[in-house]
């Protein structure tokens, strides 16, 4: 389970605060994949950072009693200076998981041949995405953050060997992914939200929410 309580969060732009949530409430259920719709900026990407504790609300309460992922496509964590086998190593040992199946498991999906065993620094950006991708999927969680979609790269095969395993992972996942397009979240959700103006609005189906959306857009 994932709740916020009364979670309250804002920025000051230089000319005036910009709302992102107001005492918002909420709560997602293991096995109850949520959707959540929001224009772009809005604060969808702080709201994930909120999730998984990358950042932290002004006012109210985050709970969480289950491993929640960092978001996909995050790469905070990742030494630069490290090869991915002494990175994907040393997260294996953060999580306490065998390090020998974390690096064997992100080489494989990865698919960056001799550069495996390279400082990630020497990367290309598509290299660095299609590492990060595969250490996140490496590691198993109740919960996956997704902002705006399964992130896609240049390499169409990465993209189907990093799909199918992302989808064989929600079977005994719960998904929450946040977006602006009703389209992306079909793939994966059943239930949704629209976080607008500060407030998050719950709705028992994706159609219910797409047709709010749709009208207050």
């Amino acid at each position: 389970m994932l709740e916020f309580e009364n979670v309250s969060k804002s920025f000051w732009t230089g000319l005036q605060r910009k709302v992102i949530l107001d005492r918002a409430s909420f709560r997602v259920e293991l096995g109850n994949s949520l959707g959540i719709l929001a224009p772009n900026g809005t604060g969808k990407t702080t709201l994930i950072n909120m999730m998984c504790g990358l950042e932290k609300p002004d006012e109210g309460v985050i709970r969480s009693d289950c491993r929640v992922s960092f978001p996909l496509g995050f790469m905070g964590g990742v030494v630069t200076r490290h090869s991915a086998v002494e990175n994907a190593r040393y997260i294996a040992r953060i999580y306490g998981l065998d390090p020998d199946y974390v690096e064997a498991f992100t080489r494989w999906l990865a698919g960056i041949d001799e550069y495996f065993d390279m400082p990630v620094g020497t990367y290309s950006a598509g290299m660095r995405q299609r590492f990060n991708f595969s250490l996140l999927l490496a590691l198993e969680f109740d919960i996956y953050l997704i902002d705006e979609g399964m992130p896609q790269t240049t390499d169409v095969e990465f993209n189907r060997k990093a799909g199918s395993v992302l989808f064989d992972r929600l079977r005994n996942s719960t998904v929450i992914i946040v977006s602006h397009q009703p389209g992306t979240i079909e793939k994966f959700c059943r239930s949704a939200a629209i976080m607008r103006d500060g407030k998050l609005y719950m709705f028992e189906t994706l159609e219910e929410a797409k047709q709010y959306y749709d009208y207050t857009a």
